[in-house]
């Protein structure tokens, strides 16, 4: 036995073959998550260029739901898709001369439209109720009559009914105020600066018929944040598998020189 000592040191397992194996393992999934990522990330931007348009909205005339200056995102769609209540983007030489206008739909083609009763908007007969105008307003500022919107085209007005310059101020013109429908390039999704974040849906004009369906923006908002988180976590990963090595290392090494 002759002064020979009988201190061990236990083997430890997973020393090389196990970390190995899990840093190696953890790579790969930081670089599909990477990847991912970035196809995720790169995707929603690309199908936001393809699918909508900015505007920034030069007038007051679609107050308080579109302030002055405010940018907007509007979705591209054919006029034939616009419905009841949409705020759209359309451009008629007969309104304005080589500029865009952002009103809302408030008629279609085959309908008939008045105002007021009881102080509100009348589309076939029904009252429109239109939580959008500026409280305390009036649905029009003046009266006018009936007017039977011609096939393929619409009657716009604008939330700030006081002073906005919409089918009220045309209603002497050949179309009675109205607007083809191969006339609108776009319908607003949402204000985007200042961030109001999406267009309430016009409830009002459920009653006489369906309702436009929202645009893919939340998706796509879901598709960048998405891509966004996996393209940073899986980019942190290296750095921190790295630290944390180091942090074990000292310690392993700490703990081999208290054995004795």
């Amino acid at each position: 036995m002759g002064g020979e000592s009988t201190t061990r040191t236990a083997p430890r397992s997973g020393g090389t073959g196990t970390a190995a194996s899990g840093g190696r393992l953890g790579q790969r999934l930081s670089g599909v998550a990477v990847a991912l990522g970035l196809v995720l990330f790169l995707g929603g931007f690309g199908w936001a260029a393809l699918s909508y348009r900015p505007y920034t909205v030069p007038t007051s005339s679609m107050t308080p739901t579109i302030d002055a200056g405010n940018r907007v995102l509007a979705q591209r769609v054919d006029g034939a898709e616009v419905r009841r209540g949409d705020v759209v983007v359309f451009r008629d030489s007969s309104w304005v001369t080589g500029s865009d206008v952002v009103k809302r739909v408030v008629a279609v083609g085959g309908d008939t439209v008045s105002c007021c009763t009881d102080g509100k908007l009348t589309v076939n007969g029904k009252q429109i109720e239109e939580p959008y105008l500026p409280k305390g307003t009036l649905a029009e500022n003046q009266n006018f009559a009936t007017v039977t919107v011609p096939k393929g085209r619409l009657f716009l007005l604008g939330d700030e009914r006081q002073g906005s310059l919409d089918s009220t101020a045309h209603l002497t013109d050949a179309a009675k105020g109205t607007v083809a429908r191969t006339a609108v390039i776009a319908r607003v999704d949402a204000v985007i600066f200042p961030w109001k974040g999406g267009l309430k849906r016009p409830t009002g004009f459920e009653a006489l018929g369906t309702l436009s369906q929202p645009g893919p923006l939340a998706t796509i908002e879901l598709l960048i944040v998405v891509g966004a988180v996996l393209v940073l976590g899986g980019g942190a990963y290296g750095p921190i598998a790295k630290r944390a090595g180091r942090s074990r290392a000292r310690a392993a090494r700490a703990e081999a020189a208290g054995v004795r």
